[in-house]
């Protein structure tokens, strides 16, 4: 390859990293300004509700809900646990945006998808972003059907959505990740949660990509890396909401005992139907994060 073709080459990967970025503000805009119209105005928590955990979406009062599939540029998940609405209203005083299922990676291989509607809650303004997932339980002292207050996340090779070029009107090139999941709101939720009866443990949460479970000898690898429980989800949300200096807070329902612990076989209805019995304490400590 000549010299000249080389630089034509660069020259045209250039110009497809700047197109695809354009396109992708084109969508946010685009998408953010159809869910105002829609009466979604200056929410200032954004929630994202995961596997088993929709049912706080019926807690939002003076609702507008929104199905996915008829929101310009939004994926409409295909995960059975998950409604796929958008839902916009108050609680507790506070205007939230919630979202009743959440875009898995797994689910369309596309990092950009995966965090698209964080991006588009990050543009109509939210300042808290509130994640949460069912994980299986790595910690031997973290037992199944309680919840745990994520205090940090390893993030796997690849699975970073800031790759690509840099949307630079929502945060810098290179995010600080030294304190993701905000130590101030962490301790006054953990606090509040106690005096309500209500232990959370606190731990890293690491993601996998899914959608099979993780096989033993992973999750043993994960546990000498320093991860308390594992899930598909959270970690790609997180990164962008950090990306844009939100506040936030990571709750994840310990729904089983990780691959290899207990040599019982993992299920998606064994993860659905604990989120179902965590709903009440599930319920109550994510009311408790909207309040901080």
């Amino acid at each position: 390859m000549t010299a000249v073709r080389r630089k034509e080459r660069f020259m045209d990967i250039l110009q497809r990293t700047l197109d695809e970025l354009e396109d992708l503000r084109a969508r946010i805009k685009e998408t953010s300004g159809f869910l105002r119209d829609a009466g979604v105005t200056d929410p200032e928590i954004g929630i994202v509700l995961g596997t088993g955990l929709n049912d706080y979406a019926d807690k939002i009062e003076d609702t507008v809900i929104i199905p996915y599939n008829e929101i310009p540029n939004m994926y409409a998940g295909a995960t059975d646990s998950h409604r796929g609405q958008l839902v916009y209203g108050t609680r507790h005083g506070k205007k939230v945006l919630v979202m009743a299922g959440r875009f898995h990676f797994y689910e369309n291989n596309s990092m950009d998808t995966a965090v698209f509607p964080t991006r588009v809650m990050i543009e109509l303004g939210i300042k808290r972003l509130i994640i949460t997932n069912a994980s299986g339980s790595i910690n031997p002292e973290h037992e199944a059907g309680h919840l745990m207050l994520i205090s940090d996340h390893i993030s796997l090779p690849g699975f970073n959505p800031l790759i690509g070029r840099n949307l630079d009107e929502y945060g810098t090139r290179f995010p600080d990740m030294t304190y993701v999941y905000d130590r101030e709101l962490r301790s006054k939720l953990k606090k509040k949660a106690a005096d309500a009866g209500i232990e959370l443990y606190e731990g890293v949460y690491i993601m996998t990509s899914g959608p099979s479970f993780e096989t033993p000898a992973e999750i043993r690898a994960f546990a000498v890396l320093g991860a308390d429980a594992v899930g598909m989800s959270s970690v790609p949300e997180a990164i962008v909401g950090r990306h844009a200096g939100l506040e936030i807070i990571g709750i994840s329902a310990l729904a089983n005992k990780a691959a290899g612990i207990t040599g019982n076989a993992l299920t998606n209805d064994e993860v659905t139907e604990m989120g179902k019995l965590m709903r009440d304490d599930f319920i109550k400590v994510v009311d408790m994060a909207v309040e901080l």
